[in-house]
C-alpha cells in the first residue's frame, strides 16, 4: 500500500489518542519507520502490522479498527487531500456508489503503482444498491465498511450495511448491502 495510507493511520491514531501513543503503536508493530512518504508504496505487511498493533494497544477488535480507519479514510484523508477528486464522485451517495467502479481509474493516474480493488454494482433501487468487492488482498472488508460509513457521514446520508456475501464462506468476493 502506498505511504498516505500508513500516514492516515498514524494521523487517526494521534488524532484521537495522542503522539505518544502512536510512539507506542510503532514500537509494537515493530515498523521502523519515521516517515512515510506518501507517494512510495510499502509492503501490505506493513500496514497490516500497524493495524494489528493499534488493535493490541487500544483494546479494540481488529474488525473494529478497520472500520473506524476506513471512516477515517474517507472524512479527513480523501475529504482533506484530494477534495476534488471525491467531489467529482458524485452529488450524493448513491451516485458515488454507482460511480465506484470507475474510480480507482482516476486514482491510478495519481498513484500509478497501485493495485485497487474492484466494485460492480446491482440491484440499484431508490435507497439500496449491492456493492461488489473484488480484491487481490484479503482481510479489508471491515475497512471497505468503515469506507461506505464515511461516505454517509460524508453525504450526510446514514446507510445500513449487511455483508451478504464473503470470502470468508468460501464465495469469491464480498458483496454488501448498502441501504440509506
Amino acid at each position: 500500500m502506498y505511504g498516505i495510507v500508513n500516514k492516515a493511520i498514524e494521523e487517526l491514531v494521534i488524532a484521537n489518542f495522542g503522539a505518544n501513543k502512536w510512539e507506542a503503536i510503532k514500537l509494537r508493530s515493530g515498523v521502523d519507520v519515521d516517515y512515510f512518504i506518501s507517494s512510495e508504496p510499502y509492503d501490505d505487511d506493513l500496514t497490516f502490522k500497524l493495524a494489528q498493533a493499534v488493535s493490541n494497544e487500544m483494546g479494540m477488535t481488529l474488525s473494529a479498527v478497520l472500520i473506524a480507519f476506513g471512516e477515517w479514510w474517507v472524512v479527513k484523508t480523501t475529504k482533506d487531500k484530494y477534495g476534488g477528486l471525491m467531489e467529482a464522485g458524485g452529488d450524493n451517495l448513491k451516485e458515488f456508489l454507482i460511480n465506484l467502479p470507475l474510480f480507482h481509474n482516476r486514482v491510478m493516474l495519481i498513484y500509478p503503482k497501485l493495485t485497487p480493488p474492484e466494485f460492480k454494482v446491482t440491484e440499484v433501487t431508490e435507497n439500496s444498491i449491492h456493492l461488489h468487492y473484488f480484491s487481490k488482498r484479503e482481510g479489508l472488508q471491515d475497512f471497505v465498511r468503515g469506507i461506505i460509513q464515511g461516505l454517509g457521514i460524508m453525504y450526510h446520508t446514514p446507510v445500513t450495511i449487511s455483508l451478504i456475501q464473503t470470502r470468508d464462506e468460501g464465495s469469491s468476493h464480498e458483496i454488501f448491502y448498502v441501504n440509506w
